[in-house]
């Protein structure tokens, strides 16, 4: 028996260019009754934004939750910093900080 690899379709996101709205499938459009797990490929033709009614084709794609940010030529600089996603780099960011100010705290310990 030959099992056939069941191919998912990736759940890309798509960002409207004049506003910013971000249509996430995993969530779909509650306001014009796009039920969850609809592909942006897959939205009537006549759908717009629901924050700024901007047409279909003034979106592009920022691909799927969780993936690196930025262009992808550009993630292979920086010391590899450039392919964490948003949420690493925050803890990265916050946690150097939340660090750096316990050193700080500590030279009052010093006599």
């Amino acid at each position: 028996m030959s099992e056939q690899a069941v191919e998912t379709p990736v759940l890309d996101r798509y960002e409207c260019r004049a506003c910013g709205y971000v249509y996430e499938p995993e969530k779909g459009d509650d306001q014009h009754e796009i039920p969850s797990g609809t592909l942006f490929t897959e939205l009537p033709v006549n759908w717009k934004c629901p924050v700024c009614s901007a047409k279909k084709t003034a979106f592009s794609n920022i691909g799927p939750v969780g993936t690196a940010s930025g262009f992808k030529e550009n993630l292979g600089y920086g010391l590899g910093v450039n392919t964490l996603t948003p949420g690493q780099k925050n803890i990265l960011i916050f946690g150097a900080l939340a660090l750096a100010f316990l050193f700080f705290i500590s030279l009052y310990g010093l006599q």
